[in-house]
């Protein structure tokens, strides 16, 4: 009798271990849903795009159950140091003046160029330019000479911003503008190209060491077999995967 209980006991302990376990291994993916093709919402409300696709390729990989939770960009920043999710996997640059809040992977996309889209081809980088608060964008502009920046909170807005005549032109990733231009003809490219930060990864609190060396280790791997580069070549059209 004595011998069942211990047994049952041993048991008990067991499932108890592997349920916080599972706990543990739960990491919740925050990202913006509004910035395609790096992510947003599909008909049905669910996350999409190439961060989706990347992300669930990620947990794939390194044993992690992983939720996804959307935020807006403007404090997704301060609601991962809170505690609302684990990660940011939305886009982000890595630069310096981030890296001081929280901590980075490696990069999962190489730095991508940004690009000026206008009314008109004579924009010359003067004048009010758009971008999305707390972007790469928005700081590069800030520093421009001859520049006055007007900040908004969705991407969707810095769009509407120079359709509307609030803005002579927006600055964004070029991947994000290039189907906007192709389907507008009101909007065109102008003015020459930037690179800005090192490249996109996956943001985590500073404290999260641990996760941090799991989504490294997997997003490593997931380089060296192809998939980063084959997802790359999916969502970016005419984009050649640089792993």
């Amino acid at each position: 009798m004595k011998k069942l209980i211990l047994t049952t006991a041993a048991l008990a302990l067991t499932a108890g271990m592997a349920m916080a376990e599972s706990h543990a291994m739960t990491v919740r993916m925050g990202t913006e849903g509004a910035y395609p093709p790096y992510n947003f919402l599909n008909d049905n409300g669910e996350v999409d795009g190439f961060e989706r696709d990347l992300g669930d390729a990620i947990c794939e990989t390194a044993g992690l159950t992983c939720e996804w939770v959307t935020n807006d960009w403007d404090s997704i920043i301060p609601n991962l140091v809170s505690g609302n999710y684990d990660t940011i996997i939305a886009g982000m640059s890595i630069t310096e003046e981030r890296d001081e809040v929280i901590d980075f992977t490696q990069a999962y996309f190489p730095a991508d160029p940004s690009a000026f889209a206008a009314m008109s081809d004579s924009f010359d980088g003067t004048g009010v330019i758009a971008a999305q608060t707390g972007t790469i964008q928005a700081s590069h502009v800030a520093s421009m000479d001859g520049a006055e920046l007007v900040e908004f909170a969705t991407p969707d807005e810095t769009i509407a911003a120079v359709k509307n005549g609030e803005a002579d032109a927006v600055l964004a990733d070029k991947a994000f503008l290039e189907p906007i231009v192709a389907e507008d003809g009101d909007l065109m490219f102008a003015g020459e190209d930037v690179v800005l930060g090192d490249g996109i990864g996956i943001g985590v609190r500073e404290s999260d060491e641990e996760l941090k060396a799991k989504l490294d280790e997997a997003i490593t791997a997931l380089k060296e077999d192809g998939t980063v580069n084959e997802l790359i070549e999916k969502w970016f059209e005419g984009m050649t995967g640089p792993y």
